[in-house]
């Protein structure tokens, strides 16, 4: 069940990060040949769709960290699990944050068509999902250096 747990867990961890590179790496630099009344709509559109994975992500992330987490006994866990389950709930709830904040007002600003607003919140979800990205990371990095 343990291997299982880690599966589903590493899974999950790829695709948020892999999507989030691939966004800041790829689909954004490349939109940028289009023009805002375009690229906007378009980029929201492969946000949206996205997001749906990240939710799903953060569940499982959730659901096999913790069922790892109790398995091994809290206190008898490593370090760098700890430290992956704090830098993973803070997270979430960035990524909340950019979901329910930025991305809201990035949709209703599109749908308004106001082009200068609708670039500030790309701006704002893109500095935020670069934060998620680093800390993702980060949260790797713990969990594979401090045993």
């Amino acid at each position: 069940m343990l291997a299982l747990s880690k599966l589903f867990h590493i899974a999950a961890a790829v695709l948020w990060l892999g999507g989030v590179g691939f966004m800041m790496f790829a689909l954004r630099p490349a939109a940028a040949l289009l023009q805002p009344a375009q690229r906007l709509p378009f980029l929201a559109a492969a946000l949206g769709r996205f997001f749906v994975v990240v939710w799903c992500a953060i569940a499982v992330l959730l659901l096999t960290g913790f069922d790892m987490l109790l398995g091994a006994g809290v206190k008898g866990a490593p370090i760098g699990w700890h430290l992956m389950a704090g830098i993973g709930i803070l997270m979430c709830l960035l990524f909340g944050h950019l979901y329910y904040g930025p991305f809201r007002r990035l949709k209703n600003a599109i749908g308004q068509a106001d082009w200068i607003e609708a670039g500030q919140r790309m701006g704002q979800i893109a500095t935020l999902a670069t934060l998620n990205f680093a800390l993702g990371w980060l949260a790797i990095a713990a969990v594979i250096l401090m045993k």
